[in-house]
């Protein structure tokens, strides 16, 4: 049974290139700001409160209730709540980790942008000192203004005793 007409559908044969159904997995930083807001969460006194009325409501229920009404009885050492526990944990610490990976490696980024800045400040530095340098050198080279009037009261005195005799010779 040959297809005699590529657009005909037929159910004997493939249909042809057909996409396959693959589950977009998360991106990797979408993961990771799932977990760092996982990770803040669980660590604020509201879950820590949450949490904590959680698990006494549920013991106390589970001790003090009738036994046919009680799920998770004390007599099986709350199964349930020791499972449902271990499970949160389980996933808990798995995404702690991730959000303390990252959190590492934006400290490590942070240090190296400090460590370039420090560098650069100290160049920085370095520069204006020797500027400043170079600046007192030259400032200490200028004449200062006695030094100018002394030689100027000197020439004007060398000008006063060589002036008559200048001016006959002319």
């Amino acid at each position: 049974m040959a297809r005699s007409n590529r657009g005909e559908v037929r159910l004997d044969s493939p249909k042809g290139l057909r996409t396959t159904f693959v589950p977009r997995l998360m991106d990797k930083d979408r993961m990771g700001q799932f977990s760092e807001t996982f990770a803040r969460a669980m660590g604020t006194p509201k879950f820590l409160g949450g949490m904590t009325i959680f698990v006494v409501v549920w013991l106390g229920y589970n001790t003090w209730a009738p036994v046919d009404l009680q799920f998770d009885p004390r007599a099986l050492n709350y199964t349930l709540m020791t499972l449902i526990l271990s499970l949160q944990a389980s996933y808990a610490a798995p995404m702690i980790l991730l959000a303390q990976n990252r959190q590492d490696d934006r400290d490590r980024v942070q240090i190296e942008q400090d460590r370039q800045r420090a560098e650069r400040n100290l160049n920085d530095t370095e520069y204006l000192a020797r500027e400043i340098v170079a600046l007192r050198l030259a400032i200490n080279d200028m004449a200062s203004k006695e030094f100018i009037r002394t030689e100027l009261r000197a020439l004007v005195a060398e000008l006063d005793r060589q002036g008559p005799k200048d001016s006959r010779a002319e």
